[in-house]
């Protein structure tokens, strides 16, 4: 058993930016002249129940790092729905699972200095098999770096849950993705009402856009859309929007939207024109294989706002466009880069190593 100084870095919720803090710490800890290793012990991003993985964040992780591990070793358990099911049925060992991750993260760890795993979803996921992040940081005698978001007072609920949980193995809670509405809440209660329940707070890195979403013309190349339009390509998406109400009803809901993208059916004229009258709505995916009208066309044209067309059903679109929104913009070196500069600027890095 390897006494490498280990780092997990889990979350309160799913899309707070795990996988970019994660590799960013590694990078600045490779900056202190540290050698680096990367763990994901559970991959739940995937693209199919059978458990085809989509998951590219070990693989972000070689290149960032210089790493030469195999992607088995780096995330040996596929968290997916048949895995889960056939847990609960008796078929997976959670005894033989956490030695097949005790024996990789030793092999792993061997020639390092540091090693940081990455939490799968949220920190209470892979419990059917008692291989929640908690339970990972008990196997991995690993000190916890919890990643929040903070829009509301509420959202402490979360902050609060995980800490009782983690217990004196959490080192510190880094907020991320934070606005500038919600710093002064933040930084004037939340923080140190959390101190008075003896958590630390380690730092809060402010929303940027650049990281917090990705382009229109990013989101057209995952999906493989067809842009029905000339309109450019680089406005930021950070969340979607559903359209399958009526169109009063989505004029108003949609005019609350905020660097979003609309999917709807290809044939829903009423949805796209509402959608077009909305300065938040970034760009409109089509569904079902449907040309719009020359109409909405046109009126896309003059707002400036980008029209995706995939063949796809509704259902399925939905999906993958959450798939893609939610994995934000953590697929480069540059990225990363990015978020290891706003981390030493914002958050107490020395108290992690």
């Amino acid at each position: 058993m390897t006494d490498t100084p280990t780092t997990l870095v889990t979350a309160t919720g799913a899309g707070a930016g795990k996988t970019a803090i994660t590799l960013a710490l590694a990078r600045l800890a490779a900056d202190r002249d540290r050698s680096a290793g990367y763990m994901k012990p559970k991959g739940t991003s995937l693209q199919s129940s059978v458990g085809k993985t989509l998951d590219q964040d070990p693989m972000l992780a070689r290149e960032t790092l210089g790493l030469d591990a195999e992607m088995h070793q780096m995330e040996p358990v596929v968290y997916s729905p048949t895995f889960v099911e056939g847990a609960i049925r008796g078929t997976e060992d959670p005894g033989a699972l956490r030695d097949r991750i005790r024996e990789v993260f030793d092999e792993l760890a061997a020639d390092r200095d540091h090693m940081f795993v990455e939490g799968g979803g949220h920190w209470h996921t892979g419990g059917v098999v008692d291989l929640t992040d908690v339970d990972m940081a008990e196997l991995l005698d690993a000190r916890v770096f919890l990643v929040a978001e903070y829009e509301a007072p509420g959202d402490l609920d979360a902050v609060l849950a995980a800490a009782d949980a983690f217990g004196d193995r959490l080192a510190g809670v880094v907020f991320n993705k934070v606005s500038d509405a919600a710093f002064d809440s933040l930084d004037r209660d939340g923080i140190p009402f959390l101190e008075s329940r003896d958590i630390p707070v380690l730092g809060a890195i402010p929303h940027e856009t650049s990281l917090a979403g990705v382009t229109v013309g990013d989101l057209a190349d995952e999906l493989g859309a067809e842009l029905l339009t000339d309109a450019p390509t680089d406005a930021f998406v950070e969340r979607f929007l559903v359209g399958a109400m009526g169109g009063d009803e989505a004029l108003r809901h949609f005019r609350r939207a905020r660097d979003a993208a609309v999917i709807t059916g290809g044939d829903r004229a009423d949805v796209q024109a509402a959608a077009l009258k909305a300065s938040g709505v970034k760009c409109l995916v089509l569904s079902g294989g449907h040309r719009p009208s020359g109409a909405v066309l046109g009126r896309a044209a003059e707002a400036g706002t980008a029209m995706l067309a995939v063949n796809t059903g509704t259902a399925t679109a939905i999906d993958r466009v959450e798939d893609v929104i939610s994995g934000g913009r953590t697929r480069d070196v540059r990225t990363v880069d990015r978020m290891a500069e706003l981390i030493d600027a914002h958050a107490d890095v020395d108290a992690l190593f």
